[in-house]
Order: C-alpha cells, then structure tokens, then sequence
C-alpha cells in the first residue's frame, strides 16, 4: 500500500503526499521496534538495580556468536548512578558487539574449542553460545557472527536479588559442558557478584582463556574526568592508540575528551602471579560514578579499549578443565560515588 502510494505521488508530482507516507512509515517502524520485546528480568537488593536480557535463540536481545550470551546487563543503577547502557549506533541482534553490560569472551588461543581440526561444513564449539558451522577453510574470526547449528539448552532462575543461568552443550566433537553463571547482589551493600561454575562433561579437556569486556557507560563522555587504576605499574606493550590519553603514576587518565570515532587501546603489562593484581578501578569524576572490579584468579592478559561513550578494561584469566572436573571462579563489582574532579 505504502510503494503504490509513493508511487502515485510521484507521477501526479505530490511531495507533500510523499512527505506524508513516508513519515507514516517512518512511524510505523517505530512502534514495530517500540513493541518488540526480548526477554529480560529485574533484580535488586534495595541498593543496587539492574536490568537483564535473558538468552534466547529466537527473541533474545543478543544473538551474535563472540560472547556469552549470559549475563547482559543493559541497566545497573546505584544511587542514581547508571553504570551500563547502550554505548554502539547501530543495532542488529547478530552484530558481534551489539550488547550490553558486564557481557564475557571464552577464547583459545585466540579461536575456539575445535575450530582448527574442524573441515569445512564441520563444527565447533563456542562457550556460551552452542555449536557453530566452520564456513572455509581461513582462521577463526571473533568478530565475525557464524551459523549456530545447535544452541544447547539455557535454563535461568530468577530470583528478587539475583539471577543463574545454566547452558547446557553436548557436541559428537568431544567438547560438551555445563556452565553456570550467577549474577547476585550482595544484601545491603552497592556490590554484585558474577560467579562462575564451568563443569566438563566431554572427552576433551577444555583449555581456554576468558575475559569480561565491562562495556561501562556512566552518563557523561570518556575524557579528563575519566580515570582508571590498576594495583600494579602499567606497562603499555605498544604505544597507546591515540593520544588522547597517557599513563601516569600508576593511573590511565585522559588528556581531552575523546570525540567520536578515535579510541584509546593499549595492552598492558606490569602484573603479577597474583590474583592481588586483578583490582582495577574505573571513574567518571564529572558523572560521580566509581567502580571497582576485583578476580580471585590471576591475570593473564590485560587489554584495555575505550571509545566516547565506553569504558572497558578487560582482564584475561586462564582455565584448563579436564573431563569431570569442574572450575570456579567471581568477579566482584563495588560501587561508589567517585571524588568531584579537582
């Protein structure tokens, strides 16, 4: 109806007719998307809130196959304080990035359990995701989204304060695991925890690297109101990305206000053994908004990217999992309201 009327608009030279149907269509886009609903659930503990997308394979918000898809966290907010929130333009469920909140990555070196051995049209195996399908014969791509043959089976508990999801993934490739993550808030205080319970229940042991991408957006823009400090001296591998932002005295700070388009990315190095090590705090001094992130597991490798409206280190940590046995491990998140910039 739409096409016939701009087309009838056209040969009887009626933009004002044109200008009408096609905001009509425009408006009817609109409330398509304003009604399209994916699964979520609510938690809080009176001190902390947050909103959650829930996996789906047909409905869920994210349905891209580079991270995990438990956990997202579109809103957390403390004290008036947002911490998550949409920080990418352009939205499609299979956009590698397109999500979310404290969102994580599995990797082996840098691919994924059985991609390598894989011939094309064969499998392989993504954490958190399911079974995918090798396309060609090139190296694995993260950012790339695959066809998923099999998703395995999410289960979620919700509860008032927290939330647990359980995927469930059995594959004839020898790779097969139960992972449980549980997004729990701590009564009476501004922390939340993600614990983590990977269990392998295949004939493969499962050695992989996993990391969080944080995806922090505090309401105000990355620039000299932002800084984020690690516990140990900050070693860039290579130069900083840009020079919008340097390190000084243990500290990431930022020279000017990032504008769109540049990023500041960097590896670094200077940690320890230690789990001591992984305890990095992030603030937007203008927005009054801190946080800090501790692991109970040493870092392996620490990346670290931002954008203008986004905040992310990313801490690695390693994991080997023989069949039948099971690993643990939690991220902690404190929130605080952060100094005034002096």
């Amino acid at each position: 109806m739409a096409d016939f009327g701009v087309v009838e608009a056209l040969q009887h030279g009626n933009l004002s007719g044109i200008m009408r149907i096609l905001l009509l269509a425009l408006a009817a886009s609109a409330a398509l998307l304003a009604a399209t609903e994916f699964p979520e659930a609510e938690i809080s503990n009176g001190t902390v809130t947050a909103r959650l997308y829930l996996p789906d394979a047909q409905n869920g918000y994210y349905r891209g196959t580079r991270f995990d898809w438990s956990g997202q966290i579109a809103s957390l907010r403390v004290g008036g304080r947002e911490y998550f929130g949409q920080w990418f333009d352009k939205y499609d469920p299979k956009i590698h990035d397109a999500i979310m909140g404290p969102v994580e990555e599995f990797l082996t070196d840098d691919t994924s359990p059985g991609y390598q051995e894989a011939p094309v049209g064969g499998n392989f195996v993504r954490i958190g995701v399911g079974v995918l399908r090798k396309p060609e014969d090139r190296a694995y791509e993260r950012f790339r989204t695959y066809d998923i043959v099999d998703p395995g089976r999410w289960t979620v508990r919700p509860a008032k304060d927290r939330i647990e999801f359980v995927h469930e993934l059995k594959s004839d490739l020898g790779y097969a695991y139960r992972y449980t993550k549980t997004i729990r808030l701590v009564a009476g205080k501004p922390e939340m925890l993600i614990e983590h319970t990977l269990r392998n229940t295949g004939k493969k042991v499962i050695a992989t690297h996993q990391y969080n991408h944080n995806f922090f957006v505090m309401g105000e823009p990355t620039g000299p109101d932002t800084r984020v400090t690690f516990p140990f001296a900050l070693k860039p591998k290579e130069p900083l990305s840009s020079n919008f932002a340097e390190v000084r005295d243990g500290k990431l700070v930022y020279t000017a206000e990032l504008p769109k388009g540049p990023s500041v990315f960097t590896e670094f190095e200077g940690f320890g053994p230690s789990a001591d090590d992984y305890d990095i705090r992030v603030e937007n001094r203008k927005a009054r908004a801190g946080v800090r992130i501790q692991g109970d597991r040493p870092i392996h490798k620490m990346i670290f990217w931002s954008i203008r409206p986004t905040v992310c280190p990313e801490a690695y940590i390693s994991l080997e999992i023989s069949p039948g046995t099971q690993e643990k491990w939690t991220y902690r998140y404190t929130f605080y309201e952060a100094p005034p910039t002096p």
